[in-house]
């Protein structure tokens, strides 16, 4: 019998469903590793931006399907939208069962907060006006509103959606310094609103760093991807953790389970049809 590893909260970001870069493989066989209380899906879960008919695999349907019996089992699983799901925002604080989307959350763990979100809207604050991110308890919200007019506008111009993140990958010192502002620019703001944790996904770079100033300090943690580094956040015994597949010898163990053999039809029907007992 498989033992599976007990944590109060799992949090995965940026894994890019419906796109050749995703690892859903790798992914399924983590989340049938763990038994979490809560996971939380921190943003870019479903590439809707890149989304095209021809291509979403049997394994990424597998990920979908694997979510929702966690969520039936009685896992809380919360979705924070990203930028390549945006368009869930305008399903924000929609509750079915035990998945809910939110832009944005905080969790009480053990006495401290934990401030949750993915962190796209920091891309224009970040190249253009960082005061723009640092309006206090309504600064997030404004930015989220303001990202969603900015690609609004490009799309109607038939120009891409809008993702500094994108734009640098191609140059190094651009890249660190843009990663340094998006972990500076975060951790301020947590520090500012009294935060003991901050946890983005976005810029696809795994990492937990305590981060001060002069009005006090702050942990910030980064999820990763699993379209690189196939990482995780776990929360347990009152501490985070960096949880790295790649470094994982048991997860072999865990692979495909009861859905591996299950025809692609058979996957999109128990994902789309609703279970009659939860109507009632």
């Amino acid at each position: 019998m498989k033992i599976k590893r007990k944590v109060e909260v799992a949090v995965i970001s940026d894994v890019h469903l419906g796109t050749y870069g995703c690892h859903a493989k790798q992914l399924l066989t983590y989340l049938n590793s763990i038994q979490p209380k809560k996971l939380v899906l921190n943003g870019d879960i479903i590439d809707i931006w890149q989304f095209s008919k021809r291509y979403f695999p049997k394994s990424h349907l597998r990920v979908i399907k694997k979510i929702i019996d966690m969520a039936s089992d009685g896992v809380e699983v919360i979705y924070i939208t990203g930028n390549h799901d945006e368009m869930l925002r305008k399903f924000s604080d929609t509750k079915i069962g035990k998945i809910s989307i939110v832009d944005k959350i905080v969790l009480e763990l053990d006495g401290k907060k934990a401030w949750i979100f993915h962190g796209d809207v920091f891309d224009v604050s970040i190249q253009n006006a960082k005061w723009l991110a640092k309006l206090g308890g309504y600064g997030y919200d404004l930015l989220i509103l303001l990202n969603r007019f900015t690609n609004w506008c490009l799309e109607r111009m038939g120009k891409e959606k809008y993702s500094l993140s994108k734009k640098i990958k191609n140059s190094v010192k651009r890249a660190v310094k843009y990663i340094n502002d998006f972990e500076e620019v975060a951790s301020d703001l947590a520090i500012e609103n009294g935060y003991d944790y901050v946890i983005c996904g976005h810029i696809h770079q795994p990492k937990m760093i305590i981060k001060e100033n002069k009005h006090g300090k702050t942990t910030y943690l980064n999820s990763g991807d699993w379209v690189e580094n196939f990482t995780a956040l776990e929360y347990q015994f009152k501490r985070w953790k960096i949880y790295n597949y790649s470094k994982d010898k048991l997860s072999p163990f865990f692979a495909d389970e009861d859905i591996k053999d299950m025809e692609v039809k058979d996957l999109i029907a128990a994902i789309t049809i609703v279970d009659q007992h939860s109507k009632k």
